[in-house]
């Protein structure tokens, strides 16, 4: 059987220790964050090897109930063949009042939400942690791929080592207090070494069950669900960045920047959404070079350590999947910071986050204006 044990849990400060001083590590006891899936299954695994482990399952809402209970099914499964014991915490209401609410608000607003941000800084690395900490639990593990390294006091936010898989974006709103009680087991792991270990400790039938954008939809399309849970949306127009009417709309919410499908619209070359305009009710559109900026401006942002310098090149992504690019940052005032990229990107969307980087070190975060 192949060894995984990532450096970083040999000491549970996070300090990364070498020669096989795995015995002398102390026995704690972590919390485990179960989903049901490949990468929760894989950090227990690893936890199981030298720590006491707990799982725990966060049971949240969305529009499919029967989905959310056969999550919770899976999660007891994989805890009885982990041999480990299961409790379930409920934060259906927060969630509900937290995540959804917002996520419905920010669409009415003409924004394009990234709701895993901000569950995991107030629901999953906020509430659940805290309910898992009062339990007597001394950290709590997830299965992302991301990494933590200690500096003196401070604790650093890192890229996982796996960079097509690296999960550091989803967890840049969090902050020192979080981070000191977080584990992050496959940091230093690639996917395929995470699907190998489960399949060596005999679990097999992960492969292929990839978890979806927004969990919480499942299957759902997200206009379906906004259509469900917003007011009767108002119609308006389709305009050019001039101002020409070409089509009209049903919603706001059922377009974001960059989209090309949908718009109906016949030309020589493709129309895009290149911005949505909730107060004229407009879904404005252009063509592809519209969508290219080298520029824009965050608001509130939140630095783990000290602000960006305004001297130093950072690499900045706009999305989740974005590759990332070079940019240089400057305060504008006290709530806003602009962002001005050596070259253009594109589509850049209002509602999602900027998310910093000085090589693999997480420096901030700033929802995009």
């Amino acid at each position: 059987m192949a060894c995984f044990y990532p450096s970083a849990l040999l000491d549970f400060d996070y300090c990364t220790q070498s020669g096989n001083a795995r015995s002398s590590v102390k026995k704690r006891k972590i919390g485990i964050a179960l989903s049901g899936g490949v990468d929760s299954t894989a950090c227990a695994l690893l936890l199981l090897q030298h720590h006491d482990v707990h799982g725990f399952f966060m049971r949240l809402t969305g529009p499919d109930p029967a989905l959310q209970a056969a999550q919770e099914e899976r999660v007891r499964a994989v805890a009885a063949k982990l041999k480990i014991g299961l409790e379930v915490i409920d934060l259906s209401l927060a969630f509900t009042r937290t995540i959804l609410d917002a996520f419905t608000a920010t669409y009415a607003q003409g924004r394009t939400p990234n709701p895993c941000m901000l569950c995991n800084q107030t629901i999953k690395f906020g509430l659940f942690q805290k309910a898992i900490l009062a339990r007597g639990m001394d950290a709590m593990a997830t299965g992302h791929y991301a990494r933590i390294e200690r500096d003196g006091d401070h604790f650093q936010l890192c890229k996982g080592s796996d960079t097509a898989k690296d999960q550091s974006y989803f967890l840049a709103r969090l902050d020192q207090q979080q981070l000191r009680h977080c584990l992050f087991p496959l940091g230093e792991m690639t996917k395929e070494e995470s699907y190998q270990l489960v399949e060596e400790h005999g679990l097999t039938g992960f492969r292929g069950q990839e978890s979806q954008d927004i969990c919480f939809l499942g299957s759902m399309p997200v206009g379906q669900f906004l259509k469900e849970h917003l007011a009767q949306a108002e119609s308006g127009s389709i305009v050019t960045r001039d101002g020409r009417i070409l089509g009209s709309h049903h919603g706001l919410f059922h377009y974001t920047i960059g989209q090309r499908r949908g718009l109906g619209l016949a030309d020589i070359t493709p129309w895009y959404v290149v911005a949505l305009d909730p107060q004229s009710n407009h879904v404005v559109i252009g063509k592809e070079e519209d969508l290219y900026h080298d520029r824009l401006v965050i608001h509130n942002p939140q630095w783990l350590q000290e602000g960006p310098d305004a001297e130093h090149c950072y690499q900045v992504k706009i999305r989740y999947r974005h590759q990332g690019a070079d940019a240089r940052v400057r305060q504008i005032d006290e709530t806003c910071w602009e962002i001005r990229f050596d070259t253009p990107q594109r589509a850049i969307t209002p509602g999602q986050f900027a998310v910093l980087y000085a090589q693999d070190r997480m420096i901030g975060c700033g929802e995009i204006q």
